[in-house]
């Protein structure tokens, strides 16, 4: 069929409308495999669906017996999607790479997982082989030697699209430049069969804004990835007459350059057959591929959500039901009824052996409940030349650029994208100058405006062993990327008990200086770091950001490099200093080490006539500025990286003056810096001679674009001297 155009009634069938429930049923014939020579499943494999099969509806069937036990914890099953999911499974290999989602436990099954191991997810037991108790089941991720690597991914539907094409995108980049993918079968190097993503969708979940920046770039960029969508024609009580003008297989028409197909998800052999020939089409690197498969929702939503609360479709889902169809199939082709008996009792007696194992299985040991909010950092010491003899002052912008120039000519795994930072213009700030012409378009390379794209890619890219460098335009529109952010980023390590964390650099030009307005302005550490896993770091000169610049890029974990626009060409007045001598290629800082940006002096110190500035940022120069007034009285701390912040340095800097101003640029109320102020009185109240100052910007929504305006609204060198003269004389 071209363009794997299938007949119109099943396709546009609605299980849950009676009156065209009919017209599906007797068109299911019609929902056959496209007409090309992929391979025809034979007994044996129809043989093992059949127990396979039953092993996931038996383990349906168990969790609803034992729903007092089971249902402690919310999970979904495949009840009704298992032909499809099988089809799948048995399709991948373990170079590939797989994105199931959380309704997928057949697909699992069919991969080699044991009902005991899912199990042991459902009751949240220590052996989970996925998160180790932590996170939902069918949640999968896993490193496992014959299995595809399936990476974290969370629970918010629509989302797996994109960490999934940023697998894809990985994958084509190592081709595109000749570079051995790390994988579990390093010594079978490309195999015959070139490695794809699998991404397994519902079809509600294609209304949601990300799946499109996902398909755009999958097609942009020809990725070797299926998108696997799964229609029930339920969300959870939504119909999809209710959620959606289209169904995943009209909404593909308009992505040109992806090729769509349609199975039927409850019939094992359409669906082997269809998907056979999306993965040799893929294989073959035609681009991608969006397979739309029918299937009826024979389970609960989930088990918090049961069916008897909102269904009145199920007798007509049942009639699609793909356990008897593939019976009556396996009878056609000689097989006796004892044979499939005995294959259904096998299963059985597996599913009950196997719960009996996993609630005997230990919990959790709750003092582990900490572990892997990150993996280990790459850089525990400073290293490398910070003044080289002769070197000449650079501005911080050209730091920037150098130490990321260094990165891509020392490690081929890394590459740089983002708005505008490819092609002739490298970056709005020129913050990528050239990069794109000394490293080709495959590796600095300009994406859409799609900020959760441009984010939420990096955790594909890293599951596949890529480093990526990318950039938000202004910090002000980084909200689109905070779903990715929270959601995939931040969580991943923690979930995976470690096994997959993201080792991705984020630059983010952030600040207000001269007129920006109310778009470009913004300060947003505050709400980063309210989002754990991640990691926040903010230079305040050119030396540490070449310095810090390499080991965010070097550490295994999400780093966010807060860079302010006001620094990077040292013209506002007051920020000289952001100028340094450039340090030496492979110079780093590591992370969580604040600095003493300016000492007190010693005299004044005993004397007991100092004060701390605690800061970060612009701040450091305000508070340089303001010192003026206050000659030798004045230590700065630079705090240099926000989380981990090193309030070790923090409180004996407090411990040294009494006296402490916490600065800041964003509005103050409910600020990082209000939270660093009231940890300082908690921990050092003793040894405080006043109550914790703080100055930050005024409590407003936005910066104004009128220059006066800004100034009213932000602190300034004269407005940090005034604050610092009332402490001193407290």
């Amino acid at each position: 069929m071209s363009d794997f155009a299938a007949p119109a009634a099943p396709e546009t069938a609605d299980f849950a409308n009676p009156r065209v429930a009919a017209a599906a049923a007797a068109a299911a014939s019609a929902f056959t495999a496209p007409a090309t020579a992929a391979p025809v499943p034979d007994a044996n494999l129809l043989r093992r669906t059949y127990r396979l099969m039953h092993t996931a509806a038996e383990m349906a069937t168990l969790y609803e017996e034992e729903k007092a036990t089971a249902s402690r914890y919310v999970h979904a099953t495949a009840r009704g999607h298992e032909a499809v999911q099988l089809a799948a499974a048995f399709l991948l290999n373990g170079n590939d790479y797989a994105a199931p989602y959380y309704r997928d436990d057949a697909m699992l099954l069919g991969l080699g997982l044991r009902p005991y191991e899912l199990m042991l997810q459902l009751l949240a037991k220590a052996g989970d082989p996925f998160s180790g108790g932590r996170t939902y089941y069918s949640h999968p991720s896993l490193r496992r030697a014959g299995i595809p690597i399936i990476p974290h991914q969370s629970s918010a539907t629509g989302m797996q699209a994109i960490p999934a094409t940023g697998m894809a995108h990985a994958i084509s980049y190592f081709e595109k430049q000749g570079l051995a993918i790390e994988s579990l079968n390093k010594s079978a190097g490309w195999l015959a069969e070139k490695p794809l993503v699998l991404c397994s969708i519902g079809d509600g979940a294609m209304t949601e804004g990300e799946v499109a920046e996902a398909l755009q770039m999958a097609i942009l960029h020809q990725l070797p990835i299926v998108y696997l969508v799964q229609d029930n024609d339920w969300g959870i009580s939504a119909t999809g007459r209710e959620m959606r003008a289209m169904n995943a297989y009209d909404f593909a028409a308009g992505f040109p350059g992806l090729r769509r197909m349609q199975v039927d998800g409850a019939d094992f052999e359409s669906s082997h057959t269809g998907l056979a020939e999306a993965f040799a089409h893929v294989r073959a690197r035609r681009g991608p591929v969006l397979v739309h498969a029918k299937c009826p929702l024979l389970g609960h939503h989930t088990s918090g959500v049961r069916r008897e609360w909102y269904r009145s479709d199920l007798a007509t889902h049942q009639e699609q039901d793909p356990l008897p169809r593939l019976h009556q199939r396996l009878l056609a082709l000689g097989m006796q009824e004892e044979e499939l008996a005995a294959l259904q009792a096998e299963a059985r007696a597996t599913v009950r052996a196997d719960w009996a194992e996993a609630l005997a299985a230990p919990n959790p040991d709750p003092a582990t409940f900490a572990d892997h909010e990150f993996a280990p950092p790459t850089i525990t010491e400073e290293a490398g030349e910070r003044s080289p003899a002769g070197a000449e002052k650079a501005l911080m912008v050209d730091a920037a650029l150098h130490a990321v120039d260094d990165i891509l000519q020392e490690f081929p795994e890394a590459l740089f994208y983002g708005q505008d930072v490819g092609g002739e213009l490298g970056g709005v700030f020129r913050e990528a100058a050239l990069l794109a012409k000394k490293y080709g378009d495959a590796r600095v390379f300009n994406t859409p405006i799609q900020e959760a794209y441009i984010v939420g890619s990096t955790a594909g890219m890293a599951a596949v062993g890529a480093r990526p460098i990318v950039e938000i335009q202004f910090a002000d529109y980084i909200w689109p990327a905070l779903n990715q952010l929270v959601e995939e980023l931040s969580k991943s390590c923690y979930l995976t008990m470690g096994k997959f964390p993201i080792p991705a650099l984020i630059r983010v030009p952030i600040g207000a200086y001269g007129g920006g307005g109310p778009y470009h302005s913004g300060s947003i550490e505050s709400t980063l770091l309210t989002i754990r896993g991640i990691k926040v770091v903010y230079p305040s000169n050119a030396a540490d950001m070449k310095g810090l610049m390499r080991a965010a890029f070097l550490d295994p974990n999400p780093v966010v490099m807060l860079e302010h626009k006001g620094l990077y060409w040292s013209k506002v007045a007051g920020t000289e200093e952001a100028k340094t001598v450039e340090p030496a290629a492979g110079y780093v800082i590591p992370l969580g080490v604040a600095a003493i940006a300016q000492a007190a002096d010693a005299e004044k110190l005993r004397q007991g006539e100092t004060a701390l500035v605690v800061t970060y940022g612009m701040g450091v120069h305000w508070a340089k500025a303001a010192s003026r007034d206050f000659p030798g009285q004045i230590e700065i701390l630079d705090l240099r990286t926000l989380n981990p912040i090193d309030f070790d340095a923090v409180t004996a800097a407090t411990r040294r003056h009494g006296k402490v101003l916490v600065l800041t640029e964003e509005p103050l109320m409910n600020s990082f810096a209000e939270s660093l102020a009231g940890r300082i009185q908690r921990h050092c109240f003793t040894a405080l001679d006043a109550p914790v100052f703080t100055l930050g910007a005024a409590n407003l929504p936005a910066i104004a674009l009128n220059v006066e305006l800004e100034k009213q609204m932000l602190p300034s060198a004269a407005k940090v001297a005034v604050v610092l003269g009332e402490l001193l004389g407290y």
